[in-house]
């Protein structure tokens, strides 16, 4: 049975005799009565709880997550708190989370660049706030405590740098280029390299080599997350990229109007035309809604519900809706995203609690890939396109 946590920390599970060890198997029990929330199994049989002790009717444990922005800590201390606490003698329990990213292992057999899980964020056409979304999800997820990298391979209109308001240049140590930094988050675009007044004029092979380039020569170290800022629509870059670098993961970012359910289709087929396929994590809806300031009024401007119609349809995960916020649009002209410059806003919430969804669904498939000897099933709510 594939285990999550190290076995080597677990190795007080089992009795040696003696009252305080008869009492420490009593918790491992009461332990394996809590089920991992999206995985199911419980968490003693996932090797997701180490360093148990018992002391004085006091239990103190540690609770490895899957990732460190996992949105269900709260509801995992509270199962954990009342499964040991029903142990005759036990009156307290000390939990701590630590965390540790499962990794793509498609990925990593394939391409090893120290990046543990690669997410693309995409769209079926321009102007749908693909980008925004792309930076506010890496740069939540960095706030959470993830390892993230963002590489902006929309190489025609790279917008990263200035949302993220780094004017500098990347250098080169040895054979690889040092990725800039700034707000947690380690970045590369073809901006930092071009001059901004300057169009990309390529074909295919450059747009291959550009892409093969950041992923190959950049020293992106040891990440959680990269976020692939993919370019609109579909083209040579999507497939330089899926054939480069197996994508544990991609987001569709869409509007709510009706017209845009055929631009998510066309999105989602060209994950479906790609092999291997590439799972889609779900669809993310901008513009969802205006809520008047000064009457607190809701207008539904692009239309209601496209994004979660979509979703329906094709049967893949609704991640949530972002509302319209002028601070939004202002946070990606002055590179301060709104997750930074307001992260009370229900913007910025919305977006912390799509970057919580979207990792939490990477660790369950990467705990559930049927095509891994060990591991568990499939879940049925994180389907694969093709």
């Amino acid at each position: 049975m594939f285990k999550f946590g190290r076995n080597k920390d677990n190795e007080n599970q089992p009795s040696q005799g003696g009252t305080g060890d008869a009492l420490l198997d009593q918790v491992w029990a009461a332990l394996r009565t809590v089920p991992e929330p999206e995985l199911g199994k419980d968490i003693v049989t996932l090797g997701m709880v180490e360093n148990v002790k018992v002391e004085n009717g006091k239990v103190s444990l540690v609770y490895v997550l899957t990732t460190p922005a996992c949105p269900l800590r709260d509801r995992i201390r509270d199962d954990v708190t009342a499964a040991v606490t029903r142990v005759p003698g036990i009156r307290e329990v000390d939990l701590k989370f630590d965390s540790r990213v499962p990794k793509d292992t498609q990925l990593f057999n394939k391409v090893d660049i120290g990046v543990r899980n690669a997410i693309a964020v995409s769209s079926g056409k321009g102007g749908v706030g693909k980008s925004t979304s792309a930076v506010n999800i890496a740069v939540s997820l960095a706030r959470q405590g993830a390892r993230v990298g963002l590489m902006d391979a929309d190489i025609y209109g790279p917008n990263i740098p200035m949302m993220l308001g780094i004017d500098e240049k990347p250098w080169a140590e040895g054979n690889k280029i040092i990725p800039l930094e700034k707000y947690g988050l380690r970045v590369m675009s073809m901006g930092f390299l071009m001059p901004a007044n300057k169009a990309a004029v390529w074909r295919g092979p450059m747009l291959h080599s550009a892409v093969r380039q950041f992923l190959t020569d950049v020293a992106w170290g040891d990440l959680d997350y990269l976020i692939v800022d993919m370019p609109p629509g579909t083209g040579d870059v999507q497939l330089s990229l899926t054939q480069l670098l197996p994508l544990t993961g991609a987001v569709i970012v869409t509007t709510p109007q009706a017209v845009a359910l055929s631009d998510v289709i066309k999105g989602v087929d060209a994950f479906q035309a790609i092999k291997p396929p590439v799972p889609v994590l779900g669809v993310l809806e901008t513009m969802s809604y205006f809520i008047a300031p000064d009457t607190g009024h809701r207008y539904d401007i692009f239309g209601t519900g496209g994004g979660r119609r979509m979703a329906e349809q094709l049967d893949v995960p609704f991640l949530g809706e972002i509302p319209i916020d002028p601070r939004v649009r202002e946070g990606g002209d002055s590179g301060q995203p709104i997750v930074i410059a307001f992260p009370d806003s229900d913007a910025a919430k919305a977006y912390e609690d799509i970057s919580q969804r979207i990792a939490a669904k990477v660790s369950v498939i990467n705990l559930t890939r049927p095509e891994e000897p060990g591991r568990f099933m499939a879940s049925p709510d994180l389907p694969v396109i093709g």
